[in-house]
């Protein structure tokens, strides 16, 4: 199994548990901005965190719950109890030095972002209508989008954070690309996580992260609820025929803005659809 996928550890409770420290690898030697935990609760479970010295952005993935930051009580939030109903998620910003909480009302799956912390933006419930939608691609290349946190919108310190739905044989993060130098504004150096689910649940997707040099070149086989780490290079996904993909992307970096460049074997591709 590659180093760069990150399988749940157990079926309930916290299932997932990517630190900025336990993501490290020989695959992912400089890792040092992304964390991605997964809480999966049964109704009336509870889960308390506090954010240290990161930011979090808590996505209700699925279900609903009773959702308290750092005193405050948000209510029960939560707009879908399937994330391929594909409507837009409900999610909590929580800064550095913060806490937060959920009492899950249905079993509930909460993804917990985060990245270092830098005490310059409030606690936040971001609402479904918080969050913008679009359609990217053409062909077999079409995938649709929910910018939960990306740059347009100022509720993050370093996070940007963004769900993707992938039709059932189409590709997606594609054509290749790549954000790992900190050259802004050609590109930004930005880490990054995938979260993935399948459509039938028993489906599977690929992913391939490999740099130009080909000193890093894994090809890697996702299953649903499993995470796939991108410390650098290209990372395109590829969804087979019969299985739709869903994935929820963290990226983090010395800048709070994503920009990259298309492999140049492939980059003809984004400029014929463009």
């Amino acid at each position: 199994m590659s180093e760069l996928l990150v399988r749940p550890t157990r079926s309930s409770g916290k299932v997932i548990d990517i630190t900025r420290d336990s993501a490290k690898s020989k695959l992912a030697p400089d890792w040092n901005y992304v964390g991605f935990g997964l809480h999966k609760l049964a109704i009336g479970e509870d889960v308390s965190e506090t954010t240290g010295d990161n930011e979090a952005i808590v996505v209700i993935v699925e279900g609903r719950a009773d959702l308290s930051a750092n005193g405050k009580s948000f209510g029960e939030c939560g707009s879908r109890l399937s994330v391929f109903e594909k409507t837009k998620p409900t999610c909590l910003y929580v800064p550095n030095d913060g806490n937060w909480s959920a009492i899950a009302k249905t079993a509930c799956t909460i993804a917990v972002c985060s990245a270092p912390g830098k005490s310059g933006h409030p606690v936040r419930l971001i609402k479904p209508e918080d969050i913008g939608s679009e359609t990217r691609g053409k062909g077999a290349n079409t995938r649709h989008i929910h910018p939960i946190a990306m740059e347009e919108s100022d509720v993050a310190d370093s996070l940007l954070v963004t769900e993707v739905f992938t039709p059932q044989g189409n590709w997606s993060s594609y054509p290749p690309h790549r954000h790992d130098e900190d050259d802004y504004p050609r590109m930004t150096y930005l880490e990054e996580t995938y979260y993935h689910r399948l459509n039938p649940s028993q489906g599977f997707g690929f992913q391939r992260v490999f740099t130009d040099d080909g000193s890093l070149d894994e090809t890697i086989t996702v299953q649903d609820g499993e995470v796939v780490l991108v410390p650098k290079g290209h990372h395109p996904c590829g969804a087979p025929y019969g299985y739709e993909m869903y994935y929820l992307n963290v990226m983090a970096g010395p800048l709070r803005k994503w920009r990259f460049e298309n492999h140049p074997d492939h980059a003809w591709i984004a400029e014929r659809d463009a």
